[in-house]
């Protein structure tokens, strides 16, 4: 049987998956494949955070130039997400990083297969060699219905704005277990060239029915 939903939502497409308001609202977010590495610990202090975004994008970027060459096919590579959660969800909404863990991400079209994954992964591993090469996956997230906002300002000052869409859910009738359902982050902004005051961060939350 069909649950209806409370309110009406906005479907995502792979086109408008980095568009939000500032204002909360509740969206569909499609199957997407992504790259994704896992990880532990501080990412403001961890070597492994740094090491397995440097092997996202090598890979991403290899996927992309691969791609244009085989089929001619042209598109951007998309920002670095992430999900973050930790065993106690106390320690993460405390904000004691060295308890959280991770998965970094970057999303990839339909036509990247296992087969060109693994080829672009033997490539970087050739040229560059990079750490954390190895834990790399192909894998589709199925994220399904979702809260989300977006947030404009550093990182360390999200607190009030995550707060603001946990109401939002909440109000709605819709829960999170945090760790089944993982708070996740879409990086719209790079904080190498922008400011603090104007990095755009889309916070995500996926949602279940009470």
């Amino acid at each position: 049987m069909t649950t209806q939903l409370r309110i009406p939502f906005r479907e995502l497409a792979p086109e408008n998956l980095y568009e939000a308001s500032r204002s909360p609202e509740l969206v569909r977010v499609p199957t997407i494949a992504y790259v994704m590495i896992d990880g532990a610990g501080d990412p403001n202090a961890s070597a492994e955070y740094r090491e397995a975004i440097q092997a996202l994008y090598g890979l991403s970027y290899t996927l992309k130039f691969s791609l244009k060459k085989e089929l001619g096919t042209t598109y951007r590579v998309g920002p670095l997400e992430g999900l973050w959660w930790a065993d106690d969800m106390t320690e993460f909404s405390i904000g004691h990083k060295a308890d959280w863990h991770w998965t970094a991400m970057i999303a990839q079209p339909d036509v990247v297969t296992p087969g060109r994954f693994e080829r672009a992964r033997e490539e970087v591993a050739r040229k560059k060699g990079l750490p954390r090469l190895e834990r790399a996956r192909l894998e589709r997230f199925d994220e399904g219905l979702a809260a989300q906002v977006l947030y404009l300002g550093p990182y360390s000052d999200e607190g009030a704005t995550i707060e603001q869409l946990h109401r939002f859910i909440h109000e709605l009738g819709y829960a999170f277990d945090g760790r089944h359902q993982k708070h996740h982050e879409l990086y719209l902004g790079d904080p190498r060239r922008s400011a603090p005051e104007k990095l755009r961060t889309l916070i995500r939350q996926p949602v279940v029915e009470t």
